[in-house]
């Protein structure tokens, strides 16, 4: 095929002497060769041999090699590599990388099995003790070739997992591993179908009376997330908000613990924190407890949430009806900042029991703030640590230390955050103790925890209760509520120990 204007009148100018790949000067040559590579080899005899041995190179890397002529350059010292079975652009046998079978891959690429044979004039590969593959992780021993001067000995390199550090004293302190996965007594209904719950409960509530067990049945058996959508299918099916018609049908604590229920976790935290500031007198044991049991990111969403409902941040709240260390207590809790992981520093868990024998035991007076600082940024993991130290180091357990340093309601939150701290399914099994025993019973606590702790760790919280009291959490609720009440804490429950 020719272009127009090409070749141009009088031929092409000639090459510099000595550069002609085509022999004779002058282009073009009388008889060039037509365009492709089948037909190079019939015109061998008009190419300069060195200058086509180079370029024969570059088409067969570039090409793959499969057609170039043979004959066209002299064959290289052990010849190309044979074509791979099934032809170019199908896997060799046995897998890209490796070489076909039988044949010896290039030395510098990927090693023999033990034992096998290197290139020409290379030692012989080092076999492995025993003939097969070295275990996981033992690197092969390197072989010594002659005249090769040993390698020195270097110091090993850290351990993959290095174990914790040599920790000074008679025992390692004990960190109690968290509780993993959900602990709750209620889950997610299998086969859940909200408008069909929705439907049951309008039944229950219509006409005359009210079936208080059908309501039990139906809230105890689905989880809180469950319960959203059964409040939403309510309204879509009947045009009606659920809570405002069980407010109307329910009475007594029966009724707050279903509408407790009925709220979403975060929401129903919101709630008994407004419930424990507004009026004469703080409820600031309910504080302490949100506050310290909830997680960092809970936390922040009750902050947020609080914000939104009453037009006032929830610090703005507490400094409104608290005062003092107690005040700072529960201002440092609620900024939802504590150290969430899980490592252990011994050398800093060291420091921070002195630090906290130092501001108490070991002084005229007491340090709150150095108390207050370790207590409500270290990590749960961390500080399980330093009180298992604490103890080793002062002969005292840091609660002791706590009542004899503190008062009022200032020892009474950093007990709490203590307690919380070390087991929580144990700091919870002493509330909803306090809460039955004796006359009377504390039932906004009663049913808070009961609910809160449903879907979290209330299996967790009655093996605690049982091992703590020698009764079971069943049994106690049993003997001190009665009627609906009874029943739908008894289902929050989820059975007897």
């Amino acid at each position: 095929m020719s272009y127009p204007g090409y070749p141009p009148a009088g031929g092409y100018p000639p090459a510099a002497p000595g550069s002609n790949p085509w022999g004779p000067p002058g282009y073009p040559p009388a008889n060039r060769p037509p365009i492709g590579l089948e037909n190079v080899g019939n015109y061998t005899s008009q190419f300069n041999p060195d200058y086509m041995a180079g370029m024969a190179s570059n088409m067969s890397g570039t090409f793959g090699g499969a057609n170039v002529p043979q004959g066209l350059y002299p064959p290289a010292s052990g010849g190309y590599p044979p074509v791979p079975q099934g032809g170019f652009g199908q896997p060799p046998q046995g897998g890209f990388g490796q070489p076909p079978q039988g044949q010896q891959p290039p030395y510098g690429m990927y090693p023999p099995a033990p034992g096998g044979n290197p290139p020409s004039g290379m030692p012989s590969y080092p076999s492995y003790p025993g003939g097969p593959m070295p275990p996981a992780g033992q690197q092969p021993q390197p072989a010594t070739y002659p005249g090769q001067q040993p390698m020195p000995s270097y110091p090993p390199g850290p351990a993959v997992n290095p174990s914790m550090p040599s920790y000074p004293g008679p025992t390692m302190p004990t960190v109690v591993p968290a509780a993993s996965g959900n602990r709750g007594t209620i889950r997610d209904a299998p086969s859940f179908d909200p408008l069909r719950d929705a439907e049951v409960l309008r039944k229950a509530m219509k006409g005359f009376g009210t079936d208080e067990q059908a309501i039990i049945d139906c809230l105890g058996s689905c989880s809180n997330k469950q319960r959203q959508q059964i409040i939403l299918s309510f309204k879509t099916a009947y045009g009606k908000d659920l809570i405002k018609d069980l407010k109307s049908e329910l009475s007594g604590n029966f009724e707050k613990a279903v509408l407790a229920m009925l709220k979403t976790p975060v929401g129903f935290d919101v709630h008994e924190i407004k419930e424990a500031i507004k009026g004469a007198g703080t409820d600031e044991a309910c504080l302490i407890e949100i506050l310290a049991s909830r997680s960092n990111e809970h936390v922040r969403e009750i902050s947020r949430a609080y914000k939104t409902e009453f037009k006032k941040t929830l610090e703005e709240a507490i400094r409104s009806d608290t005062s003092g260390h107690f005040q700072r207590l529960l201002i440092s809790l609620s900024q939802g900042n504590r150290d969430e992981s899980t490592s252990v520093n011994m050398s800093l868990v060291q420091t921070d029991a002195q630090a906290l024998y130092a501001a108490g035991e070991n002084r005229l007076g007491t340090d709150e703030s150095k108390f207050n600082a370790i207590l409500c940024a270290r990590s749960r993991a961390h500080l399980r640590a330093v009180f298992s130290e604490y103890q080793r180091m002062c002969n005292r357990d840091i609660e002791k230390s706590i009542s004899r340093e503190m008062s009022g309601d200032l020892e009474q939150g950093m007990l709490a955050v203590v307690k919380c701290l070390k087991n929580t399914p144990a700091f919870f099994a002493e509330r909803l103790h306090k809460a039955m025993k004796g006359a009377g019973t504390k039932d906004r606590t009663l049913i808070r925890i009961m609910v809160s702790r449903s879907e979290v760790d209330l299996l967790d919280i009655r093996q605690e209760y049982k091992r703590m009291y020698g009764k079971s959490l069943y049994t106690d609720i049993t003997g001190d509520t009665s009627g609906d009440y009874r029943k739908i804490l008894l289902k929050l429950c989820g059975g007897n120990d």
